[in-house]
């Protein structure tokens, strides 16, 4: 019998996963990608040992493992340079199983692209949901080279999905958090720095160092949506920035004006009804947009694409017995995810001297408990384990 056949619409790291997912439990995969050369760009992307184990399940694992560059401890900083809160990455593997890696984005896309069979993934494609399908009839995907009918369609289309659209005109789209972010990749600078994450007054820096030699750098400030800095964006965040302490100055002398990626952050605040609708499920983005502060806007992908994958096995393909149980089992836990990284979003907006004096006390009391209780607000995100499937 001709396997059972899967569309996926968007190749991001979720994308790529249920690609490879499905292709490993014996379905016939099409991936089609707007963009002409996905992965090219990109910066850094975190990925938590839950991720970790659900890449397991077809092999992936250890190939994102070995992608790992911060293998020391780290923290939490002040602008002057001050250190609030420190973190083992000891203490981290202990309690969740292993140690999160960061990663390049398009080191991730690539060996996820490796587990696809020839000829799945086609880029340079608009795609767009004609039909969701049903019972008796396939789903219909519409290209401009013609239309692709499935089995499953596999929407992971982003935050600002067509696809969830489609599905569910009228509901409301993900919401403008407050701020917005920047993303760059540098050389390291020859003087050596711990990895630190460092809060100001409704401006925060990251550094964390990558397999390769270079850094991963990522900047959030407090501002209005859809803003652009008229002179560039290196020169805004020279100005927000530069007089932070080592090795922010560095970083942004070695940045290049042209690959620094700006992006607001938007999430979900009205949950979906369904994950699912007909042949459709929507996982990533597409159903439950998040902020990055608890760095699992990928791996909740990841883990969407798995268990759907795992799901469908169980029910022998069929995707009228799957899709419901893949709402159930991820629509509560990654709302959880949602809501839990906005609460710690929502400290990291803090700008008034007060209110971050008193954040700093805190952090620095929580600081004298351990590394523990920093490591906290990942319990029953990080330790997420896959269901075994036969």
């Amino acid at each position: 019998m001709r396997p059972p056949h899967a569309v996926v619409i968007g190749a991001g790291i979720g994308g790529l996963t249920a690609g490879a997912a499905l292709h490993h439990r014996g379905w016939r995969v099409t991936v089609l990608e707007r963009s002409a050369a996905p992965g090219r760009t990109g910066a850094g992307i975190a990925l938590a040992p839950n991720a970790q184990r659900a890449l397991d399940t077809f092999g992936a694992g250890d190939a994102v493992r070995a992608l790992a560059g911060w293998q020391s401890d780290g923290g939490l900083r002040l602008p002057g340079g001050r250190w609030v809160s420190r973190t083992s990455s000891e203490a981290a593997a202990r309690r969740f199983g292993g140690p999160v890696v960061v990663a390049h984005r398009g080191d991730v896309t690539a060996l996820l692209t490796a587990r696809l069979p020839d000829g799945a993934l086609r880029t340079g494609v608009r795609a767009e949901l004609a039909d969701e399908g049903g019972p008796e009839r396939p789903a219909l995907v519409r290209t401009p080279d013609g239309a692709f009918e499935a089995d499953l369609v596999v929407a992971a289309d982003g935050i600002r999905s067509a696809t969830r659209a489609a599905l569910f005109p009228g509901h409301p789209e993900p919401a403008y958090f407050g701020c917005t972010t920047w993303r760059l990749v540098v050389p390291r600078p020859d003087r050596p720095f711990p990895a630190h994450e460092t809060w100001g007054r409704g401006r925060l820096w990251g550094t964390v160092p990558l397999h390769d030699g270079r850094v991963y750098a990522y900047a959030q400030a407090n501002a209005p949506a859809d803003g652009r800095s008229e002179d560039g964006e290196l020169a805004e965040l020279r100005r927000l920035f530069g007089t932070w302490h080592h090795p922010v100055p560095a970083i942004l002398a070695a940045a290049d004006p042209t690959a620094i990626l700006r992006t607001d952050l938007r999430t979900t605040t009205v949950p979906l009804p369904t994950f699912h609708r007909g042949r459709v499920a929507l996982l990533g983005d597409a159903a439950h947009a998040m902020t990055p502060h608890l760095g699992q806007g990928g791996c909740q992908a990841v883990e969407d694409a798995v268990v759907l994958a795992g799901l469908l096995a169980e029910a022998g393909g069929d995707p009228a017995a799957a899709l419901p149980a893949y709402t159930r089992a991820r629509l509560p836990r990654t709302m959880d995810v949602v809501r839990r990284a906005a609460r710690i979003g929502r400290l990291t907006t803090v700008s008034s001297p007060l209110a971050c004096a008193v954040r700093t006390a805190a952090l620095v009391a929580a600081d004298k408990l351990g590394p523990r209780v920093a490591l906290r607000s990942l319990d029953g995100v990080a330790d997420w384990r896959p269901a075994a499937v036969g």
